[in-house]
């Protein structure tokens, strides 16, 4: 039987747009140090661990006649250089720099006729640095069947782990159009699951039709009527092609110096700053909020719960709606108010400390932040402005064939009707944020970004406040003293 694409899959290829593209993406910056890494080497180390993820060399193949769901299989022409590009920025490149070129290369769609990934090594930094860009789609990377090749990529050690070229694969023939839909009869008659997965399909992709066409049809009246677009605010506008993407670094040193003093979790300071952030943010912005008080953020976090599906990764990844309150002037009450929020999170008994995701072998936040960018899609109809996923990476330094990578930033994709969408990943020692924008939506993402670092000093400041502070409800004292607690 053909490895099938589920309906969670179909929905989120459903779901693509020219304005929507889903697909993930990190960018991370190296120092080469003695090590000599260039694009060959970049080449050679994903022929060498490719293996590990079978799916980077599928494509897929559709049904005639939507007999069955498309399935995954073996690309014949597959070409490893096609997949791996080679970029550069006029020396000395900036920071400025690379962040434009990544904000281009996340705005195109992957070519749905090869494997659906991209990676792009990015020379010419100042300081002799370079950058790789890995791009996946959401629906290649489901850390069920596959993890992020980013995962695979990266050392505890600047000697290279020889993990075995594979010399040896060839691609399974594809059959052809007649063969296909014989195969996709012969699987609907053998499993009834297939018939059923098959017919829910092709029922929601009408619906999708009929609904996309009646919005069109609401929004060319609406225009004729010179009508504007209905309850839209900074944080829910009609997307355009094009992103922009601004980085932010911070040190983790600091939200461990705001939890201590005020109680919570990194992740609640995380949270608070953004908070913080977008309040600073929306106040330069001479915009009606429309009576907004609270930005709804979808937090994807990590759990241990059997009645969710399995991951590779040791646990599963579920949705927690975290309202930001960016009415409230003062950092201290925000960062309340959010550890609050989360609290009912941390006291289910499910939670994953981060302690123990950051142990998991390879750089895992990679593959987290897709999960959470599909969980997200997913769960669209639950009316939240924004996504924001924070995954704790490993406190030590990792390597590529020797390069040591320096920071490393999410780049999220956007849902529809959602300007705005935040990555954050800590490792080694900093807390690196990635904003994804659209272009025309929020021209002025890089005050966002300033306005998160303000919000960190506003923090900073009120923990640096030697007045005695009293604890926060019942086991205060314990959650202030805990250490690697936070959840992610």
């Amino acid at each position: 039987m053909s490895e099938r694409l589920r309906p969670r899959d179909l929905a989120i290829l459903a779901a693509e747009s020219p304005t929507t593209p889903m697909h993930n993406a990190t960018v991370e910056v190296f120092d080469p140090g003695e090590s000599g890494f260039d694009h060959d080497r970049l080449v050679e180390l994903i022929a060498d661990r490719i293996a590990f993820v079978p799916r980077y060399r599928q494509r897929l193949q559709t049904v005639p006649g939507r007999l069955a769901n498309p399935a995954w299989v073996d690309d014949e022409n597959f070409d490893l250089g096609y997949h791996v590009r080679r970029s550069a920025l006029p020396r000395p490149g900036t920071m400025d720099q690379l962040r434009e070129l990544v904000a281009r290369i996340a705005s195109r769609p992957l070519d749905r006729s090869r494997p659906l990934w991209e990676c792009y090594f990015v020379e010419g930094l100042a300081g002799g640095r370079f950058a790789l860009l890995a791009k996946s789609h959401q629906i290649l990377v489901d850390g069920r069947e596959t993890v992020d090749i980013g995962q695979v990529l990266l050392d505890t050690s600047p000697d290279r782990s020889a993990l075995g070229h594979d010399d040896a694969w060839q691609p399974r023939r594809a059959a052809g159009p007649v063969a296909t839909a014989v195969t996709a009869v012969t699987d609907t008659l053998e499993s009834p699951r297939t018939l059923w997965s098959t017919t829910r399909a092709n029922a929601e992709s009408l619906g999708r039709q009929a609904s996309a066409t009646g919005a069109r049809v609401t929004e060319v009246a609406s225009a004729l009527a010179g009508r504007g677009p209905v309850h839209s605010t900074p944080v829910h506008r009609k997307l355009s092609q094009q992103r922009r993407f601004v980085t932010v670094r911070t040190e983790l040193s600091d939200y461990r110096a705001v939890r201590e003093a005020h109680g919570g979790t990194v992740n609640d300071v995380i949270l608070a700053t953004l908070a913080g952030g977008l309040r600073g943010w929306l106040m330069t912005r001479a915009e009606s909020m429309s009576g907004l008080r609270a930005i709804k953020a979808f937090v994807p976090m990590s759990v241990i719960d059997d009645e969710l599906e399995a991951t590779s990764l040791g646990s599963q990844v579920t949705g927690h709606l975290v309202n930001l309150p960016i009415s409230e002037a003062s950092p201290v009450v925000r960062l309340h108010q959010v550890s609050y929020d989360l609290r009912a999170h941390r006291d289910n008994g499910r939670n994953v400390s981060a302690r123990r995701l950051s142990g998991i072998a390879g750089f895992a936040p990679t593959t987290f932040h897709a999960l959470g960018s599909r969980l997200a899609a997913a769960e669209l109809r639950r009316g939240f402005h924004m996504s924001i996923t924070n995954v704790p990476g490993p406190q030590f330094p990792l390597y590529a064939d020797g390069a040591r990578m320096l920071e490393t930033y999410p780049v999220h994709p956007l849902l529809p009707d959602h300007p705005l969408a935040i990555g954050v990943t800590s490792y080694d020692g900093g807390v690196f944020y990635g904003i994804t924008a659209d272009r025309d939506a929020v021209p002025d993402a890089d005050v966002l970004g300033q306005c998160v670092l303000e919000a960190l000093e506003e923090l900073k400041d009120s923990a640096a406040d030697s007045r005695p502070r009293a604890p926060r409800g019942r086991g205060a004292t314990s959650t202030r003293t805990t250490e690697g607690k936070e959840p992610t």
